[in-house]
């Protein structure tokens, strides 16, 4: 176990405020053997997304905010909201750039507006804002299912690179 080392020139309780921060977060110094395995952060993010529509050029999903996506405030973690958003723009992108290039992601933005809170039903809608022979661009919108309050936009740029042969 390793010991936290605080700079002399911070007051001992701002150290504990943060650390009571991290803490309430979810940090910690150990992670549990049932988290550690290939694949396991994928699969809880893969488990709350469900394909609705799939048209060239967008791709429409529904999303369930479970508490295991959630975090201390009870709200969709910003975290998940990037994996997410990678996840539906490559699939987005796939609608219209041929399977001889791989996707490489370039850059990825994210204006949270508005938390979506445990249990929401948010409607993930991407579409392809420029597609071309060497970069493909998709907007990501998550909205509230019910209200249709835009929570988070996003942006997703690719760079298409054909596949290797050896």
């Amino acid at each position: 176990m390793t010991t936290t080392v605080v700079s002399k020139e911070l007051l001992p309780e701002t150290a504990a405020n943060v650390t009571r921060f991290i803490t309430h977060c979810g940090g910690g110094p150990e992670v549990s053997e049932k988290y550690e395995g290939e694949g396991f952060s994928s699969d809880l993010i893969r488990s709350v997304l469900k394909v609705q529509h799939i048209h060239r050029g967008r791709v429409t999903c529904i999303l369930t905010v479970k508490p295991y996506v959630c975090n201390a405030y009870n709200t969709f973690h910003g975290g998940a909201v990037g994996s997410i958003a990678e996840m539906v723009a490559i699939a987005c992108a796939r609608t219209v750039v041929k399977t001889d290039k791989e996707l490489f992601l370039g850059e990825l933005s994210i204006s949270y507006l508005a938390a979506a809170v445990s249990q929401a039903e948010v409607i993930v809608d991407a579409s392809i804002v420029r597609s071309g022979r060497n970069l493909t661009v998709v907007a990501i919108e998550f909205k509230l299912k019910d209200s249709e309050r835009l929570n988070y936009l996003c942006r997703a740029t690719f760079y298409n690179m054909p596949v290797a042969s050896l």
